[in-house]
């Protein structure tokens, strides 16, 4: 069983950083794929970043250069290092694993505010 639990979340200036954190209480054999999303209030789940075996990943238009997705198998543990961070970047942040079955964690908020 994988239960999924996030961290790093919080309130954060403008132009300042934050680094996410996920990680899985069980086994990520078999998970394949590990992705962050995002919902802002009253907007629908978005994709942000998504990393593939252990190197590949992408990222969405509104992050790409400003964010980064990691993973340490040895944690099992996925990061999110998110730099110059925006307004627009405000919101709950969910982590997924993805294999045969997907799970989802329980959500961080991130809230950036001058």
């Amino acid at each position: 069983q994988v239960h999924l639990v996030e961290s790093g979340g919080g309130l954060v200036q403008p132009g300042g950083s934050l680094r996410l954190s996920c990680t899985s209480s069980g086994s990520v054999f078999g998970i394949n794929t590990m992705s962050w999303y995002r919902q802002a209030p009253g907007k629908e789940r978005e994709l942000v970043a998504w990393i593939i075996g252990s190197d590949l990943t992408n990222y969405a238009d509104s992050v790409k250069g400003r964010f980064t997705i990691s993973r340490d198998s040895s944690k099992n543990t996925m990061y999110l290092q998110m730099n110059s961070l925006r307004l627009e970047d405000t919101a709950v942040y969910y982590c997924n694993f993805r294999g045969l079955l997907q799970y989802w964690g329980q959500g961080t908020q991130v809230t950036v505010s001058s």
